[in-house]
């Protein structure tokens, strides 16, 4: 197995310590790895979280047509059988992103049956 030796920081050097250097490799790993989908998608869902929406903007959050227009074809190619392992990655991060949107709704409903 290859090594690789590095410079860092103290602080750096102070934060690993607390961490386990073991877990090092698998953190580079992490690190290395690209988003199966753009960043703008992230960014997009995280500007919307930052801007304190209220229950209602929550419940009314939507991906954009060009998400859904996204989303649509990956499923077609889904169904036909036809997906690229990078699409189907594509595919299960949509996934996980509208798991967490539904968690986050639902969290809200109670609130909004209340308030409507």
């Amino acid at each position: 197995m290859p090594k690789i030796t590095l410079e860092i920081s103290e602080e750096l050097s102070q934060q690993i310590a607390q961490i386990g250097i073991d877990t090092l490799p698998e953190l580079l790993a992490l690190s290395l790895q690209q988003s199966p989908i753009p960043t703008q998608i992230y960014q997009y869902i995280l500007n919307f979280l930052a801007s304190n929406p209220t229950p209602q903007q929550i419940a009314e959050f939507k991906p954009t047509p060009e998400m859904q227009n996204r989303l649509r074809t990956l499923l077609i190619q889904s169904k036909a059988g036809t997906l690229k392992p990078t699409e189907s990655k594509e595919l299960d991060e949509y996934e996980r992103i509208e798991h967490l949107i539904v968690m986050i709704k639902a969290g809200n409903l109670s609130y909004l049956s209340n308030n409507l």
